[in-house]
């Protein structure tokens, strides 16, 4: 067996049929780890990656290919999270495998890890060359706001999201709504402005707040940071989807 079969990834689940997570219908890898806190996070659970489920790329791979015949044309495999990007050197060989066997590949990532340095920017490059479309969440386009949100900065990611523009790689933006933290129409207005400057999204989707995951938050023994903020409006998402040009 060779170090490559060997390599493992932990997983936090699969899903078989997914219809939300790119074209076509997906065969779902759910990755754990985050290193991101987000406020609105309904997967607290992903957060710890030794909690996940070990699994070579070719268990994974092969479960996947059970489920083909359903994806037609457009569909394939999609890998989220948690945050995929930190487990890059796994992802990327379960990516290459996966083009080797003609397989769609799209990567759901909220690009936390991305950064220009060595030797991350050279893994990232690597990827790139079996990745056939990003799904990339801007949790938010304010700096500051960004931190309050999610704990972190933006500004590597908003440069993750200038690099792929750079080499012309397919994105679909991704915005998630929050009442009162991300929905204010300056916000929206500005990161609008910035998707604007890119010469590679194909598709902006809005993501509605939601509280399915709150009872995970207490599960851990996590205190809820939005507790008592109710997912938005229809009025306020169609303002959203309006300010952000998303076509139905």
């Amino acid at each position: 067996m060779t170090e490559q079969t060997e390599k493992k990834g932990y997983i936090h689940s699969l899903e078989s049929f997914g219809s939300v997570d790119g074209p076509g219908v997906r065969y779902v890898i759910f990755m754990s780890g985050c290193a991101m806190r987000c406020q609105f996070c309904h997967n607290p659970d992903t957060w710890n990656m030794q909690s996940g489920t070990p699994y070579t790329t070719d268990e994974l791979l092969k479960q996947a290919k059970k489920y083909r015949s359903y994806w037609g044309s457009k569909g394939g495999i999609t890998v989220s999270g948690g945050e995929p990007l930190l487990q890059i050197e796994f992802l990327t060989e379960l990516f290459r495998k996966a083009k080797e066997e003609g397989i769609h590949t799209t990567l759901d990532t909220s690009g936390n890890p991305f950064t220009r340095e060595e030797p991350f920017f050279s893994k990232m490059q690597e990827l790139m060359k079996y990745t056939d479309l990003i799904m990339l969440d801007i949790k938010h386009i304010d700096e500051e706001q960004h931190q309050i949100l999610t704990g972190c900065t933006n500004r590597n990611i908003l440069d993750l999201a200038e690099y792929l523009s750079e080499t012309k790689k397919p994105v679909w933006i991704r915005h998630v709504l929050v009442p009162g933290r991300s929905d204010q129409d300056e916000y929206l207005e500005r990161l609008d402005t910035f998707v604007q400057t890119l010469g590679n999204v194909e598709k902006v989707e809005v993501l509605p707040y939601h509280t399915l995951g709150t009872f995970k938050w207490k599960e851990l023994g996590l205190s809820y940071p939005l507790e008592g903020v109710e997912p938005p409006s229809k009025e306020r998402i169609e303002n959203a989807e309006r300010i952000l040009h998303v076509s139905s």
